[in-house]
């Protein structure tokens, strides 16, 4: 039986998941998380084969958790899930060390496919996305900006564009404010931006931000 754990703060998400998986004989939810913390305590101390892990949580971010959970327990395979396009986060997932990348989308009818992929050692990508890798992994011509971004400066775009300030995102990421304020810094340097409405901007353009 191949346990899974469930991480989504979106309770219709994980019970549409788990309906999905309860038709699978040799699948189960073994339990569910809310948001980042409880998946991973329960992801470090639980008997589990794969971790579905949504990349926006409150709280620490997914690719946080991802990060953390790789480096205390690298066996465990985690799929990850969005609402995003797959142009937008798949290829810093993978980086980050994901197993594969699911859009809420495409769940229905690839979620029990990528779990097998990924229970097996393998890892998963759409057949579009694999295309895309294939052709322009190193390509560096019509690359989003944001791509320049390390997955810090990424995060706390994100976090910008969703309208936080800096003392709140300094709260969220455990960070000092000076340090959000040097991050924010880099990212219009980066971007070539010259204020936060131009991230603002950007992310909804891009569709970075729920």
């Amino acid at each position: 039986m191949i346990n899974v754990l469930i991480a989504d703060d979106h309770a219709i998400v994980r019970r549409g998941l788990k309906q999905i998986l309860s038709e699978t004989p040799d699948m189960i939810v073994a339990d569910e998380a809310s948001d980042a913390e409880e998946a991973l305590h329960k992801a470090l101390t639980q008997d589990l084969h794969v971790l579905v892990l949504d990349i926006t949580m409150p709280g620490r971010s997914g690719l946080d958790v991802l990060k953390e959970l790789k480096h205390y327990r690298p066996d465990l395979p985690v799929l990850v899930l969005s609402m995003h396009a797959e142009e937008q986060f798949a290829v810093r997932v993978l980086k980050a060390g994901a197993s594969g990348y699911l859009t809420k989308e495409s769940a229905p009818e690839e979620l029990v496919k990528a779990i097998r992929k990924a229970v097996a050692g393998g890892k998963y990508v759409s057949a579009s996305l694999a295309e895309t890798l294939a052709l322009g992994v190193n390509a560096t011509i019509d690359q989003p900006r944001h791509v320049a971004l390390s997955d810090r400066e990424f995060q706390v775009m994100r976090m910008l564009a969703a309208g936080k300030t800096p003392t709140e995102i300094a709260s969220d990421l455990a960070l000092s404010v000076k340090t959000v304020s040097t991050y924010r810094a880099r990212i219009l340097e980066k971007m070539g931006f010259t204020n936060t409405a131009e991230i603002i901007r950007y992310a909804i353009e891009n569709q970075l931000i729920d």
